[in-house]
């Protein structure tokens, strides 16, 4: 309930805005300069590529670390190569790697059905494959778990799982006895994750039968200025938003700021237990976030293809971890790896 309308602001609550704000900044720089540099291919032994969706994206950039120092670890090269978000780019990133004769290749597509043929293509060059973080095909007709053929493995978190993760904590935070008015913000077109982890967050919902109603989505294309954007255009629209559901961290903390500036009591979610989320989450600017490694991710996706090159054959091509939910009563939980 609010004490007073969101227009009005005295100059207490001025203060107190400012003071949010300032802090949150304050948590930002501190985290921003904790985050590891960007990794540079180790040297010598054989090579392996990793084409990845573009390490300005910290989670992106946490695989590539994961990924070099597995490699490091085992003699190897890692050999990454930076998409910069641009399809046809991390096409020729991929023919570049083929042509290097990589004895394996990961990718963190871009696009997951357009990746379909780069995995043909990879293996008709008898290079093993695997994809990272994302599935490749369609995601409206083919599960997490349903490894495309011609992947040596599919490294990643059940992205479906992850919505619902999201979902169980949404349920504790909804207000009761009323329909709740949930927003969503989104990725980015073209990414499998956008409609998975909706997809989980709704069906969580669903079958705890808990009242609400998706009153907006919009994307925030995976972004902190991206995420605080779209809150803004969403509360403008609907300021009586109970819970906004961002689909990465990084958007849950500038939509945090957006909802800070306009006076909402709105709950906050994200995915990806980035350092900023969880020390966020400890600072009350954020409820909760469900905790991704995405290190452990890259580190996985190198050992898939090392044993895979070496002739190992494993039984279970869809390989993860566990990503508990947290909220500031156990988020001691969640270790940021990125």
């Amino acid at each position: 309930m609010r004490l007073r309308p969101r227009h009005v602001l005295t100059g207490l609550s001025v203060a107190i805005l400012i003071v949010a704000i300032l802090s949150l900044l304050a948590v930002r720089q501190l985290v921003m300069a904790q985050r590891p540099p960007v990794p540079a291919a180790s040297v010598g032994g054989e090579r392996y590529g990793l084409s990845t969706v573009g390490l300005s994206y910290p989670f992106a950039a946490a695989i590539a670390k994961g990924f070099a120092e597995a490699a490091r670890r085992a003699g190897a090269t890692a050999v990454v190569l930076d998409a910069k978000g641009d399809v046809q780019k991390q096409a020729n990133d991929i023919d570049d790697l083929i042509a290097q004769q990589a004895r394996g290749i990961a990718i963190m597509p871009i696009d997951s059905v357009v990746a379909q043929g780069w995995v043909d293509r990879i293996a008709r060059h008898a290079i093993p494959v695997a994809s990272v973080a994302a599935l490749i095909g369609d995601p409206r007709k083919r599960s997490v778990q349903d490894v495309y053929p011609g992947l040596t493995a599919l490294v990643s978190q059940d992205e479906v799982m992850a919505g619902a993760a999201a979902g169980q904590l949404a349920a504790r935070l909804l207000p009761p006895g009323k329909t709740a008015r949930i927003a969503i913000v989104e990725g980015a077109a073209g990414y499998p994750e956008v409609e998975q982890r909706a997809r989980g967050f709704r069906q969580t919902l669903d079958t705890a039968h808990v009242p609400y109603r998706i009153v907006a989505s919009q994307p925030g294309n995976w972004s902190s200025e991206g995420g605080e954007a779209a809150c803004q255009n969403i509360l403008t629209a609907q300021p009586q938003v109970d819970l906004f559901f961002s689909e990465a961290d990084d958007m849950v903390i500038g939509c945090a700021r957006a909802v800070r500036a306009t006076g909402s009591s709105a709950r906050l979610i994200g995915v990806g237990g980035s350092r900023l989320a969880i020390a966020s989450i400890k600072a009350g600017a954020v409820d909760g976030t469900v905790c991704f490694k995405p290190e452990a991710l890259g580190a996985l996706a190198f050992d898939a293809l090392h044993r895979a090159a070496r002739g190992e054959e494993r039984k279970d091509r869809f390989l993860t971890y566990p990503i508990p939910a947290v909220t500031r009563a156990n988020v001691e939980a969640c270790v940021g790896q990125w």
